[in-house]
């Protein structure tokens, strides 16, 4: 019987994992053409502006969560480590600032719906109507 319970708790938690999707989402004002290169400009520093002109101002979920992990793995093509050491190496020369962190997909909207120039991203569950997702 404990098996059981526990089989079914692990493919739950698993079930979770794979059902959590992950968007990228700016503030609806916000008219920029973004894909999927853009965004991983942006989240690496490279790309200061947005197309017309604006700053862009990247926020980054907190390094531990899984949404940061996968965030890096499959925008960005590098594992969190890797980020960490690329954030670490610019910082170190004086080249750049990594992007503020928040805790959760709440603050992320939070922020973006509050800024034309913030984009985060978060669970594609907890998109509200003070968000526009990318489509990337």
């Amino acid at each position: 019987m404990l098996k059981k319970m526990l089989l079914t708790a692990t493919l739950l938690c698993a079930t979770s994992s794979v059902l959590a999707e992950l968007v990228v989402v700016v503030n609806p004002a916000n008219a920029n053409a973004l894909d999927s290169k853009t965004v991983q400009r942006i989240f690496l520093g490279k790309d200061k502006k947005f197309a017309d002109g604006n700053e862009t101002i990247a926020v980054n979920q907190a390094a531990a969560t899984e949404i940061r992990q996968n965030f890096d793995q499959e925008v960005l093509g590098r594992s969190s480590s890797q980020v960490s050491a690329y954030w670490s190496k610019l910082v170190f020369t004086g080249k750049g600032i990594p992007p503020k962190e928040v805790a959760t997909d709440a603050e992320v909207i939070d922020l973006v719906s509050r800024n034309p120039s913030v984009i985060g991203y978060i669970n594609k569950a907890s998109v509200t109507d003070a968000v526009k997702i990318v489509e990337m």
